[in-house]
């Protein structure tokens, strides 16, 4: 596949599945077993996994939104550099609804086979999520 047919595939990803909830999209976009490297521990692979990283957002941020900064790809992989917008609204990862906003700077590199995800990896700026959700000094 082509570097742009790669990008069209994780823009869906982010604006589809992430954005919009379609869950069914994750079929079609990653891989039977498509491995998260930044997955929590006993997420399971392929789309199964991908739902439940949507299901968990969307629970704890309903209006959670991801905007693709910059998306730069060589060969099979793709680099991304997302931010991540919401409001904590629902349970996360133990942390009770606190209402507070939040805005996380996130890079996602992933690297694509066949029009699908088969690997991904996340560096993301948790520290300072916390820090907004009132759990993590400044």
């Amino acid at each position: 596949m082509s570097v742009d047919v790669n990008k069209a595939v994780v823009q869906r990803l982010y604006d589809d599945l992430f954005n919009r909830a379609r869950l069914a999209v994750a079929d079609e976009l990653v891989a039977v077993g498509g491995i998260s490297h930044a997955a929590s521990p006993g997420t399971p692979a392929g789309p199964d996994g991908m739902r439940q990283a949507v299901a968990l957002l969307r629970a704890a941020f309903p209006d959670g939104r991801y905007i693709i900064e910059d998306l730069i790809g060589e060969g099979d992989r793709l680099a991304a550099r997302l931010v991540f917008r919401g409001t904590h609204h629902g349970p996360y990862r133990g942390i009770p609804a606190t209402g507070r906003r939040v805005v996380q700077a996130q890079v996602h590199v992933l690297r694509l086979a066949g029009g699908q995800v088969v690997e991904h990896w996340a560096v993301r700026d948790d520290l300072g999520l916390l820090h907004q959700l009132g759990i993590a000094p400044p």
